[in-house]
């Protein structure tokens, strides 16, 4: 089984379109480019990544395309459009002509308006991702649930991957209604769900212990073959190294089959983004 990364980011301070990325994140502050990444590929045996946007601009899509040119492993890249424009699905449409773009992610968590997904002016873009056969990658958080699922059901051919579980509240020990809307979103749609970004809405010092009830919840709510593995780096720095991101969810799904492993591990990545071999 070829393990994938399908959660990560590359980022270069001086193209200055991360409005997120301000001195005061000292651990992130600097750049994260391939020749950094690439020695925790070796010896983690990961043999592909997915490289996801950081920052809302067409710009930045750019760029990590290139990325993708100059470096095998990297699989395919999630971008960013602005689905508001009216120009959004062509300018979708020329985006997906480069082959290493698998989806598209609006940064969902950083929009005001808790219903902006909802928005009618946003179908054509929606329309677009689904006729180019791309994923829909939803950052969202717990209070966006309900409107997600409104969402899917309204795109249900859209191909959707939720990141990083949704960020449960797991610094406070709050469960619900996360717990249930999740659930719905997993019963109702096929949607995929990430495996990461978990240890940073934990407490500094978390555990295993504090991170499984949410992640158990998602195994029994998703199951092996829609969840999926990711690391989230370098943004995992500022709570897990790694390799202790990597042992800590060895460690979770250890009561799992080899091929329910291998699934999450890989398998499940390489469906949700339509990987070519």
């Amino acid at each position: 089984m070829s393990r994938i990364d399908a959660h990560q980011h590359f980022w270069s301070v001086a193209r200055d379109d991360y409005g997120w990325l301000t001195p005061e994140l000292e651990t992130l502050y600097r750049d994260f480019l391939p020749a950094d990444l690439a020695p925790e590929l070796e010896r983690h045996q990961i043999a592909a990544t997915i490289l996801v946007q950081a920052a809302p601009s067409v710009a930045e899509t750019r760029f990590m395309l290139s990325l993708a040119d100059d470096h095998s492993f990297i699989k395919g890249v999630v971008g960013w459009v602005d689905f508001e424009h009216p120009g959004a699905a062509q300018q979708i449409s020329e985006l997906a002509e480069h082959a290493a773009l698998v989806g598209l992610r609006p940064m969902i968590q950083d929009i005001a308006d808790p219903d902006w997904m909802l928005r009618p002016d946003l179908t054509p873009a929606f329309q677009a991702l689904i006729a180019q056969g791309l994923t829909f990658d939803a950052l969202t958080l717990p209070p966006h649930l309900p409107n997600l699922i409104q969402l899917l059901q309204r795109h249900p051919d859209m191909r959707v991957v939720i990141n990083h579980g949704s960020k449960p509240l797991i610094r406070d020990g709050l469960i619900q209604p996360w717990a249930e809307n999740m659930a719905a979103l997993a019963r109702d749609t096929q949607a995929y769900c990430k495996l990461s970004g978990l240890v940073t809405e934990a407490n500094a010092d978390w555990t295993t212990e504090d991170l499984k009830p949410y992640v158990d919840h998602l195994l029994s709510c998703f199951g092996p073959d829609r969840l999926i593995w990711g690391s989230d780096w370098p943004v995992c720095l500022l709570a897990s190294s790694y390799e202790h991101w990597m042992e800590t969810t060895d460690s979770l799904l250890s009561g799992l089959s080899a091929s329910e492993r291998d699934a999450i591990l890989g398998e499940n990545a390489a469906r949700a983004y339509s990987l070519r071999d």
